[in-house]
């Protein structure tokens, strides 16, 4: 009886193992799948970045080193100078931001409660920027800025066609978020505690979806920040295109590396502070 029940014991428990051992080989390999997929896009993106950061640290004579180029960020003459095409990039990135989250959130909230069958057709209207080339973009956008020129008004005038670029990025974002929450709840319980539509809006629906408006904040920063057809076209004179226009009218290169490699870096520390700043708040509610 004894060799009987060992031999059945052997029996069941051998198929038992097998599933797990396969399991086992199956998350190494997916680990490995994943450690080789991360290093090589790792070094995708790195390896460019480093090079960038090398040439605009490269001094006159090979093997030297210097922090010239850093400093022409904010000495370099222009004309424009290139601080003024800075502080114009950044100024344009908060206003389009502002402005795409200022027609985007209430108007999506609002359509989500009350006008439903609203949705594919505004979802439609938000993307359609998507299909339209920015060269035809220009060609329909050139005699409203021509028009604007006679007032000799500023480069920020160029947040009405950076705004339209950033709908569709920052639709989405926003989408997402409300996809995520009860919108319809949140709002029947708060109006019937006796809050206004403003409130259900900024104090209700707002904070539930806070780390969607940080992703539409940054998604449409970035865009503003790279941004160089619609500008160039148009001549006004932003980042992208006073980066263009040294590369193009001074032997010294550097300061392109430099202040390519500086708006980058500002726009990946600006990813990490909205991160930081949704996950503290989430934190905070929780």
């Amino acid at each position: 009886m004894a060799a009987v029940t060992s031999l059945g014991e052997s029996s069941l428990t051998r198929p038992a193992e097998r599933p797990h051992s396969m399991q086992t080989r199956r998350r190494r390999r997916l680990n490995v799948f994943r450690y080789v997929v991360f290093t090589v896009f790792g070094l995708f993106f790195l390896l460019p970045i480093l090079a960038t950061a090398r040439y605009s640290l490269e001094g006159s004579r090979l093997g030297t080193w210097t922090l010239t180029a850093w400093k022409q960020i904010a000495s370099y003459p222009g004309p424009p100078p290139l601080l003024s095409a800075i502080e114009i990039t950044l100024e344009l990135a908060v206003i389009t931001c502002v402005i795409v989250l200022v027609l985007l959130v209430p108007t999506m909230v609002w359509i989500r409660l009350r006008v439903q069958w609203l949705t594919r057709p505004f979802e439609f209207l938000c993307l359609l920027p998507l299909t339209i080339p920015a060269i035809i973009l220009v060609v329909g956008l050139a005699p409203i800025y021509n028009f604007i020129r006679h007032y000799q008004l500023s480069a920020l005038t160029l947040f009405l066609a950076y705004v339209i670029l950033a709908l569709p990025y920052a639709f989405r974002a926003l989408s997402a978020g409300l996809n995520a929450i009860d919108v319809p709840t949140l709002s029947e319980a708060a109006r019937s505690l006796g809050a206004s539509w403003f409130t259900v809006i900024a104090r209700v629906i707002v904070p539930n979806m806070w780390q969607a408006i940080l992703n539409a904040t940054v998604l449409a920063a970035a865009l503003v920040l790279g941004e160089f057809t619609i500008a160039y076209l148009l001549l006004y004179n932003t980042l992208p295109v006073e980066l263009f226009s040294i590369s193009r009218n001074t032997p010294n290169a550097s300061v392109i590396f430099s202040t390519s490699l500086a708006s980058l870096l500002f726009a990946f520390f600006l990813l990490l502070i909205l991160s930081y700043a949704g996950r503290r708040r989430s934190r905070g509610r929780g």
